[in-house]
């Protein structure tokens, strides 16, 4: 049997569409840093897919990357992020933001979703504690759409976090490395315009979401940062062939690609979970997007490891495992039909 990995959603290259420019465009000699007019012409798409036309766009390499230097620019020295346990920044960075000065608050999530009444519980625990001054204010809200659950917020609730954030003086920032997955789902009512109204940053995923490499930053507001290209200089994450990132945008905000670029992981992933429930396998999270967690019996889980490539999530129990399998731009039925008869064998 073929071995298979749904383990993420960036163990491809990229869509056909992005190494095509690439190819046309290899021998062509460009300005360094980001200022070349590639990249101004993928700024004018973004700009225009999100009705913002004096945002603020700028191109960067990879996720952790993007949340580090972002982060940075919305933080004064005493701030912290207010974040789902759950959030990227709190599991998944190496504790990259701490240690750039600012703490990571953590607060318990639904679903992988930070509600805006928590945020709002939080942010009033710290104004009216007397000893505040001792301690880290909470200077953003952070979120990701999807969550690292799959699920995704609701144009109601992001609007719920912007007014928990303008009572409480915060900002809100919204990491969009699956945002592609989100925009492509059946129950999502959030578009790029929703974002840039309410954010007071987002990004705009490429890595997994049919890129090579790199994320999109957006804000709205261009003087929320205004030398945040010197900041991204600062950070060592300015790339000099910055063109290759803005490549990666031109290509896929040309013929609206990017709010297409997910529906075949949709499609997959509600293949898998259909597929799942038919066998008798409990799904763990009610996911919409592209990520599927499972239930296996921890016999069942180590078997299937010698034929699929998945991702551990928890153990609710002794004997069972949670597993993440991941669909992407790339995923085929035919994989679906794979991992289903690889389940079938074990």
């Amino acid at each position: 049997m073929h071995h298979l990995s749904f383990a993420s959603d960036y163990q491809e290259g990229c869509h056909s569409a992005v190494m095509e420019l690439m190819l046309a465009t290899n021998r062509q000699q460009h300005e360094g840093y980001g200022t070349d007019a590639i990249c101004e012409s993928a700024r004018a798409r973004i700009r225009e897919a999100c009705s913002c036309p004096n945002a603020a766009v700028h191109f960067l390499s990879g996720g952790t990357q993007t949340n580090v230097c972002v982060l940075d620019a919305l933080l004064v020295p005493w701030e912290g992020v207010l974040a789902a346990t759950t959030g990227h920044v709190s599991t998944h960075e190496a504790g990259a933001i701490e240690r750039n000065g600012h703490k990571v608050i953590e607060l318990a999530g639904e679903q992988g979703k930070l509600l805006p009444a928590r945020v709002r519980e939080a942010a009033a625990s710290w104004a009216e504690d007397a000893n505040h001054d001792h301690m880290v204010q909470p200077g953003v809200v952070y979120i990701s759409q999807p969550t690292e659950y799959g699920t995704v917020y609701t144009r109601s609730e992001l609007e719920g976090l912007r007014a928990a954030c303008d009572d409480y003086g915060m900002r809100l920032y919204v990491d969009g490395a699956r945002l592609a997955y989100a925009l492509a789902c059946d129950v999502n009512d959030v578009t790029l315009r929703d974002l840039a109204r309410l954010a007071d940053a987002f990004y705009i995923g490429g890595t997994k979401c049919g890129a090579l490499l790199g994320e999109a930053v957006v804000f709205p507001n261009p003087n929320t940062c205004p030398r945040f290209f010197t900041l991204a200089k600062q950070h060592g994450a300015l790339l000099a062939k910055g063109w290759l990132l803005g490549m990666q945008f031109e290509a896929l905000f040309a013929n609206d690609l990017y709010l297409h670029v997910g529906e075949p992981a949709i499609q997959a992933a509600n293949a898998m979970r259909q597929m799942l429930v038919d066998r008798g396998y409990r799904l763990a999270f009610d996911s919409p997007t592209n990520q599927v967690f499972v239930e296996l019996d921890d016999a069942v889980a180590t078997e299937l490891a010698k034929h699929v490539d998945y991702s551990f999530w928890e153990k609710p129990d002794s004997s069972h495992t949670i597993v993440r399998f991941a669909s992407s731009w790339a995923t085929t039925p035919e994989d679906v039909r794979a991992l289903a008869q690889a389940l079938d064998e074990v």
